[in-house]
């Protein structure tokens, strides 16, 4: 029987105009537990797939008929067999089409705003991982931040827009995701960049990111200005974008700041932490834009789907950015730590250029939430 698919796009659109959603997660519950599509107006009913072989009566009246269905799984095929067994039995549904697979690789290109002659910022929102990457477009060229391993979207959104990629940055070395830094710079010829102190043990050739560096792009020379800020790693660089924009990488996030632990070092590094949020960060402009590379929860959506806030707003509502006492602020960081990414070690090695895992074993390290910021 023919059922309903519902891509990742349409949902993410669902969840951006906070629309209703009733989801029937039919994975494993500890998978349901450690990760799931969220958003403000969903509604969830988690049994796994095993426990509906014998059919779906048991279930049929915790499912509302009055709201969008949408039936999840791993990769899609359970989810099809429990869409159509709902369908036969009267249900308008729809399945996820490629599953949770698919949601983690999804990106959403989000327009943040206008630059000087006619240069743009866009956001590329990975929903499902929380991860943010940025292109920024001025004269026929591009540069883009923090890109993540799916390169077709970011080369796809290049062609679109008629300009060539000559600049290609990571603010750090990740931890959570795999970059698609060097891919994207090996297949456009463009410059890699990467901040020095977190390529000490990186395999390949790159242009070393350093406290003020600028990096110009496009014949308008829209100015990338580097500004080193430790504390996620020991390298991490936040890019000043034309005076308006900070690209904060892991350091600052809309609800929270960064993890100081993913290299072990969360003592050393808590000090560094501070001091580029609570020194570095406050001689800036309060009217800068703060674009991170991670989100942790969809409230941090603005209603036209950016992840955008002020930085002065931020200084006033981000708990991390008020902890008034030093002692405190080591206290609070090193205590609410999340667990570690799901193979972050892995993870860290690929980036560095150390190993190279093929194509579903990098899908399946990344499976799961973000863990980037403070809880």
């Amino acid at each position: 029987m023919a059922v309903n698919r519902m891509t990742a796009h349409e949902v993410t659109q669902k969840i951006i105009d906070k629309r209703e959603l009733f989801i029937l997660d039919v994975r494993n519950e500890d998978a349901f537990e450690d990760w799931k599509i969220e958003g403000e107006n969903i509604e969830y009913l988690n049994i796994p797939y095993f426990e509906l072989l014998d059919g779906v009566d048991e279930i049929f009246e915790k499912i509302p008929s009055n709201k969008d269905i949408l039936v999840v799984c791993a990769k899609e095929g359970s989810s099809v067999m429990v869409a159509e067994m709902l369908s036969g039995a009267g249900l308008n549904v729809s399945y996820l089409q490629g599953g949770m697979k698919a949601w983690s690789e999804h990106l959403e290109p989000v327009k943040v705003g206008d630059l000087k002659d006619g240069g743009e910022i866009y956001q590329f929102v990975r929903i499902g991982k929380g991860c943010l990457s940025y292109m920024i477009l001025s004269d026929g060229e591009a540069a883009i931040i923090d890109a993540t391993r799916m390169t077709d979207i970011f080369l796809d959104f290049a062609r679109k827009k008629a300009v060539s990629v000559t600049n290609v940055l990571d603010t750090h070395l990740h931890a959570d995701h795999i970059s698609g830094g060097r891919k994207l710079a090996e297949l456009t010829g463009a410059s890699y960049w990467l901040p020095a102190k977190d390529a000490v043990e990186v395999t390949f050739q790159y242009n070393a990111l350093e406290d003020g560096n600028v990096v110009k792009i496009g014949k308008t020379a829209i100015e990338i200005q580097a500004l080193h800020s430790p504390g996620h790693t020991i390298g991490s660089t936040s890019f000043v974008v034309e005076e308006k924009f900070l690209l904060s990488g892991d350091i600052l996030f809309i609800d929270s700041i960064g993890r100081p632990d993913l290299a072990g070092k969360a003592e050393d590094w808590v000090g560094d932490l501070r001091e580029t949020l609570y020194s570095r960060y406050k001689e800036l402009s309060g009217d800068l834009v703060v674009l991170p590379a991670h989100f942790m929860r969809m409230e941090e959506l603005n209603d036209d789907g950016r992840v955008a806030e002020k930085l002065d707003v931020l200084f006033t509502k981000n708990h991390g950015l008020n902890i008034e006492d030093e002692t405190d602020f080591r206290k609070i960081v090193t205590e609410n730590l999340p667990p570690q990414p799901n193979a972050y070690q892995e993870i860290r090695e690929t980036n560095m250029g150390k190993i190279t895992p093929k194509e579903e074993e990098q899908r399946e390290m990344e499976i799961g939430p973000n863990r980037c910021a403070v809880r």
